[in-house]
């Protein structure tokens, strides 16, 4: 739905040593289309997303249709689904086990300490009893719940948003 109105231009690719125009869409068209419309946005909710959800998930929840998952992501400027948004507990472990090795003594191994006011701090002898070690799974749990909370245009402007798309891409 997204790129559907999307104009299409004539672009030359190198297949091979050959020059061979393909047809494409011009995706250059979405920085446009992203800063007219979210400059006319002044009020968003917010909404945390659970376990296993996606942006098509979220979009299907609050607008009716997951083909708005564009929506979400324009919203929230998110365009990566593995980096941008959280990941289930399954997904994260795989993720933990890559990064630091399926050995969970390194899960638990010391990523950086924090001071009283969770602020991450050089490590200290003199004054470890004043910091808190915060492990490489919490680092990586607490990063990946930061992703859960996002920004939801109202339903209620879903027609003026689908309205202003398609008179941009005329």
């Amino acid at each position: 739905m997204y790129f559907k109105g999307f104009p299409s231009i004539y672009y030359i690719f190198d297949v091979k040593g050959r020059e061979v125009a393909k047809i494409v869409k011009d995706i250059t068209k979405n920085v446009r289309l992203r800063k007219q419309i979210l400059s006319n946005i002044t009020v968003y909710d917010t909404y945390d997303m659970q376990e296993g959800e996606t942006p098509e998930i979220v979009a299907a929840k609050v607008y009716g249709a997951a083909e708005y998952h564009w929506v979400i992501m324009l919203a929230n400027d998110r365009y990566d689904y593995k980096n941008d948004f959280p990941m289930d507990q399954y997904s994260l472990n795989d993720y933990i086990t890559d990064k630091y090795g399926p050995d969970e003594a390194d899960w638990y191994a010391v990523h950086h300490y924090e001071d009283e006011e969770g602020y991450t701090v050089s490590y200290d002898p003199d004054n470890l009893a004043s910091l808190t070690p915060i492990s490489n799974y919490d680092y990586e749990v607490r990063l990946n719940d930061s992703k859960r909370q996002i920004k939801i245009i109202h339903p209620r402007l879903l027609g003026n948003i689908l309205k202003q798309y398609g008179e941009m891409m005329k």
